[in-house]
């Protein structure tokens, strides 16, 4: 009779046991995963991998699949998901917070500002390009720079600077390339080159021209497209992964350090020309700054700044003067109204009713578009519906309860999507998914009014965050959209589809392709008898349909 050796049989045990200790560690965790699943209200999640196949079968629609997830909740407009559901680290590093709750809204970015604030993953996926610019630091740093530049953001004779050279490329450059075109044109593209112009006037005093007729291409635009398209990458993956790749030299990491290597020497150049020949300009104004101990900000610092105020002032203008001007092609009851206020500030300043030529002379100045009201309402709302950075991050340094009962712990990551505040019936009522302009004016239309609860509305951030350029902001697309909707009006290509990139900003995935045609403004020569009535809700799809 055959026996089994004796370590045979040991083995054969200890095979056994290490089996059996692996069934009672699986079921452990998954046990365990039981547990944690309950506990969050968020999107389905799986074992090991979370919710992160779930971002990636929406990867197309992430906006609106958060605020479908959102919506789920009811008025909490809260919940919580784990992208790492893995013991000891699930409950911090792992989880994820998700809000548009305007008052959990104002704990972050007001109330408990000092808890929340940018947070290592964000500044280190950031730092190559920004630096520890205003828009990627914290604690000392940031204040040090917020309070230097506040005190230039708020002088009239900054806002007069932005009308002078935003009218100056209008005038000479915009105008004549919306003229030459006959068939069809990227208006998207053409409002980009316009504020990236615009902007780098400002801060630089050095117009890069690229509108310009034939679009030229400019090197250090193209870098700059570059480096922030490669730094929107390193937060696709987790970080190990482009560390490897930067070590390396491969991939979007390669082109990171080539675009930079281009950005670096033109920052390099502006720098040394505002130094040689200071002027009016953002860079000379803060060339002149002293820092906390009293001393000329270095030269690195100058290009952090530089390099923050253009991200800033070049993509969310022009994304949000895309979707504006892609409202009005769907609701002329909109158009009508912008023209016909842009007319009557017109006729009040400039005269004209039986010469509307003199209004198309010069793009409109300071003080005529400091009165469109209803032209700021349209972009406002244009912003509640699609606002240029549809969400942001913020990271949690020690453990807290939000205001409706959420228990958020040190380490982890809250998310606040702006995309969803503006969608949300329980925080806009039912027409939220309405563009009505008439929702930011006094009841007898004269007056701009914001909603009393300012953290209805956070496209401009909030709390101490709030963003500086607002005012600039409002003046540029103002200026921009009065000179193109006074002169042309628009209308989509057919067959043209308007869907959301998803990126850090609200772009166009492909473009805004339109026919630019002459207005004929003597239908706006004397007032109009009576309003145009409102078309009442448009919706038109954006994005690309739900994921299974």
């Amino acid at each position: 009779m055959a026996t089994v050796p004796e370590d045979g049989g040991a083995l054969q045990l200890h095979h056994l046991a290490l089996a059996a200790a692996a069934v009672a560690l699986v079921s452990a965790y998954l046990v365990w995963f039981w547990a944690l699943s309950r506990r969050l209200s968020g999107p389905h999640m799986w074992p090991l991998v979370g919710s992160l196949p779930s971002v990636v079968l929406n990867r197309g629609r992430v906006h609106d699949w958060i605020l479908d997830n959102l919506r789920a909740t009811g008025e909490a407009a809260t919940y919580q998901t784990c992208i790492l559901p893995l013991p000891l680290v699930a409950r911090r590093q792992g989880l994820v917070t998700v809000t548009c709750n305007p008052r959990n809204l104002e704990h972050i970015l007001r109330a408990r500002f000092d808890n929340y604030p940018k947070g290592p993953m964000w500044q280190a996926a950031f730092h190559d390009l920004l630096g520890q610019g205003i828009f990627n630091s914290d604690g000392d740093t940031w204040v040090l720079q917020r309070k230097t530049a506040a005190l230039e953001f708020t002088t009239r004779t900054l806002r007069q600077a932005m009308a002078r050279w935003a009218n100056r490329i209008i005038k000479n450059r915009l105008w004549t390339i919306l003229a030459d075109h006959g068939a069809s044109v990227d208006l998207q593209d053409l409002l980009l080159r316009l504020t990236f112009d615009n902007i780098c006037g400002l801060t630089f005093g050095k117009d890069p021209e690229t509108l310009s007729p034939g679009l030229p291409e400019n090197p250090f635009a193209n870098a700059f497209d570059s480096a922030t398209e490669a730094t929107l990458q390193r937060f696709l993956f987790p970080s190990f992964l482009w560390r490897v790749k930067k070590a390396l030299g491969v991939g979007s990491e390669r082109s990171l350090r080539d675009s930079l290597a281009v950005v670096d020497r033109y920052l390099t150049e502006a720098i040394a020309a505002r130094k040689a020949t200071p002027s009016d300009d953002l860079l000379s104004r803060f060339m002149k700054k002293r820092d906390g101990s009293g001393r000329a900000f270095p030269d690195d610092v100058l290009s952090w700044i530089a390099l923050n105020f253009v991200l800033a002032g070049r993509d969310t203008s022009s994304v949000a003067l895309s979707w504006f001007f892609w409202i009005v092609t769907q609701r002329r009851d909109v158009e009508r109204k912008v023209v016909q206020e842009i007319a009557a500030v017109l006729r009040d300043t400039r005269g004209g009713y039986d010469d509307t030529g003199k209004w198309t002379e010069e793009p409109l100045d300071f003080d005529e578009l400091d009165r469109l009201v209803y032209l700021k309402a349209a972009l406002a709302e244009t912003l509640r519906l699609y606002p240029s950075v549809p969400q942001d991050s913020k990271y949690v340094v020690a453990d807290d309860v939000l205001p409706d009962g959420t228990v958020v712990p040190a380490g982890s990551a809250i998310t606040y999507s702006i995309y969803s505040v503006g969608r949300m019936e329980s925080i806009w009522g039912k027409d939220c998914a309405e563009f009505r302009p008439e929702r930011w004016l006094s009841g007898d239309g004269t007056r701009f009014e914001p909603p009393k609860d300012a953290y209805r509305f956070v496209a401009f951030n909030g709390g101490p965050r709030t963003c500086l350029g607002k005012d600039l902001a409002y003046l540029q697309m103002k200026s921009i959209a009065s000179a193109v909707l006074l002169r042309h009006s628009l209308d989509l290509v057919p067959g043209h589809k308007v869907e959301q990139k998803m990126s850090l900003t609200l772009f166009m995935k492909n473009g805004l392709q339109v026919h630019v045609m002459p207005r004929d403004l003597a239908a706006y020569a004397a007032p109009p008898e009576e309003p145009a009535p409102c078309q009442g809700v448009v919706v038109i799809p954006t994005t690309t349909a739900a994921a299974a």
